[in-house]
């Protein structure tokens, strides 16, 4: 019987899941831990006739991707945290003019340089306030390689629907990570293009019934603007305070109010647990096996895994949470989604791990910090 499982690397199945996605352009520059994706992508895009360009920096490629983009290409990049910061006045830009764009962010350790090769959630708050104003993202969290190559292609899709930047949040771990990949037997995934479809005369800014702009691409029957001013339908800057306020409630209601929608989460063991540990990326599998140690000592532990970090569903993982007798969260950094997450929970009793030295979050050390905690509190039963 021939197997159908292949030895991959989690860099290789964002590259993969970018290919059945429909990508068609890639602007980047090396950086590790990501620059297997740009490797794969540099040997593979030519042979499809699709695009490969190697800029002089993370400020031109994100400036490519965006040209690309809108002119019909499904553009990503990929990069980590030095090079992410480098992006973030043109993420901006494409936020405010509404172009899709997935950059897909092999986190690791900062600040600055930090340890190129060693991991840490450090870029979680730069996902969502990384560039100036108010505006709202869509940042996703694969744990496994599998999980990659299919949130990767939801990246793009997720891009498409809502025309706005996404941004896949990987860190190194997971990146770097090599474990069987088969999906032979999986259903073919949804792939999604931008919406053309619009009502009377094209206005390239006008929100349809879901608040995102139908999108004809540059130079394909329609002549418009682009600009990273303030804007109305038309595209042209507009101070006028009512104007600016509907663009800014668009822009940020388009994705917020589809949070049910575009945030996943997944439950493990949850039904009965009494110690909820919320966790996303490689920190995931280590609380899943600490969750599976606890149960064994008769500790009803279960497991809130956030698929989706940004929009963060705060009702959602409140609802959950309420009644547990405590929700603990590992976190490989000083606190940066434990901040958010304590303030969803109100008084649930809550206990944040923080770890920041270049080390993936053991089992035990979530193990023993609950046990200990649970011993403050007199225990659960």
């Amino acid at each position: 019987m021939t197997s159908n499982v292949r030895l991959m690397q989690g860099n290789e199945a964002c590259a993969l899941g970018a290919i059945k996605a429909g990508a068609s352009f890639f602007g980047g520059y090396p950086i590790t831990p990501s620059t297997e994706i740009a490797e794969y992508i540099a040997r593979e895009f030519p042979r499809l006739g699709r695009y490969f360009m190697q800029m002089e920096d993370e400020i031109a490629s994100i400036g490519a991707m965006i040209g690309a983009s809108m002119v019909g290409h499904k553009a990503f990049t990929a990069t980590s945290g030095p090079g992410f910061s480098l992006m973030q006045e043109l993420i901006g830009y494409a936020a405010v003019a509404e172009i899709p764009l997935v950059i897909i962010d092999v986190m690791r350790f900062g600040p600055s340089t930090g340890l190129p090769t060693m991991p840490q959630s450090g870029d979680i708050m730069q996902a969502r306030w990384g560039t100036h104003g108010d505006h709202s993202v869509i940042a996703l969290s694969p744990s496994s390689v599998t999980e990659a190559y299919y949130a990767t292609i939801r990246a793009f899709n997720l891009a498409e629907q809502y025309r706005t930047p996404v941004i896949l949040l990987m860190d190194e771990k997971i990146g770097h990570l090599r474990e069987g990949f088969d999906i032979s037997n999986d259903p073919e995934p949804e792939i999604i293009d931008r919406n053309r479809e619009h009502k009377g005369a094209y206005m390239p800014f006008a929100g349809e019934d879901n608040g995102v702009p139908a999108f004809i691409p540059l130079g394909q029957g329609e002549r418009y603007h682009f600009t990273g001013l303030t804007h109305g339908e038309n595209g042209f800057y507009t101070a006028d305070p009512d104007k600016v306020a509907a663009v800014m409630q668009r822009l940020c209601g388009k994705i917020e109010d589809h949070v049910d929608e575009i945030a996943e989460i997944e439950l493990v063991d949850f039904d009965d647990a009494e110690v909820a540990i919320i966790a996303y990326g490689a920190v995931a599998r280590s609380s899943h096996d600490a969750l599976l140690s606890l149960r064994r000592q008769g500790v009803k532990a279960g497991m809130l895994r956030l698929k989706t970090i940004w929009p963060f569903h705060a009702a959602k993982v409140r609802e959950l949470c309420t009644g547990k007798k405590l929700v603990v969260m590992p976190e490989m950094n000083m606190g940066q989604l434990s901040m958010i997450v304590r303030g969803a929970l109100g008084d649930t009793p809550f206990l944040p791990i923080n770890q920041a030295n270049g080390q993936l979050i053991k089992p035990h050390t979530i193990e023993e910090a609950i046990m200990t905690r649970l011993a403050e509190l007199g225990g659960v039963h």
